[in-house]
């Protein structure tokens, strides 16, 4: 009896059992869409609410010596040199100033009294006599301020000694005498002024108000 032939096979014509046929995924030529921002919420379009500005307490202003406005009287204001004038007040205890206007009235009595010395000084043509008189009463209107009355006396001291200061040079003894007595008319016009100045003071500002 023949064996029927049995045909042969290749590999490839039999299914494989460990291999199943999978999906295959196609590729996707679009691009992916970015994703999408986070919503944030709307601005107000109405602007904030604005706080009130803080209000800054004024500094209160230092207050004023009620005697510092009576220091400028209606005078000149050249008559007194003010600082000098101050110095000398806070020499004086108290508000009735009895130190300062003692000095002051003092000054008065000397004054008037050097005046009458000048004037015959001047008559006798003692120039040596004139000057130091002049540099006597300079020093003792300086101490009190009264700065008009100091620059004219200086101008009678130097003339006495035959010397004009303003122009730097020497002068005759005529035009000594002569410039002396145009400055002895001068300084008691300056020296009322000052006094007048001095005593209206006092009397605004002295507690009592009474001459010494």
């Amino acid at each position: 009896m023949r064996e029927a032939a049995i045909p042969s096979l290749k590999q490839h014509d039999l299914p494989s059992p460990l291999s199943p046929t999978l999906p295959v995924d196609e590729p996707n030529d679009k691009p992916a869409s970015p994703p999408s921002p986070p919503l944030t919420p709307a601005k107000s379009s109405s602007p904030p609410p604005s706080e009130p500005a803080p209000n800054p307490e004024k500094a209160p202003e230092p207050e004023s010596d009620p005697s510092e406005s009576k220091m400028h009287c209606s005078f000149d204001s050249d008559i007194v040199d003010m600082d000098t004038f101050r110095q000398l007040l806070e020499l004086d205890d108290d508000a009735t100033h009895d130190f300062s206007k003692g000095m002051a009235w003092a000054y008065f009595t000397q004054a008037e009294q050097t005046f009458k010395d000048m004037e015959k000084a001047l008559a006798g043509q003692n120039l040596a006599q004139l000057s130091s008189l002049g540099h006597y009463l300079k020093g003792s209107s300086a101490a009190l301020g009264l700065s008009k009355v100091q620059a004219s006396c200086e101008k009678i001291q130097h003339f006495g000694q035959r010397r004009d200061e303003a122009a730097g040079e020497d002068v005759t003894e005529s035009v000594a005498l002569d410039k002396i007595k145009g400055l002895l008319s001068q300084v008691n016009d300056e020296y009322a002024a000052a006094e007048s100045w001095l005593k209206r003071w006092y009397k605004e500002n002295a507690v009592d108000g009474a001459e010494p």
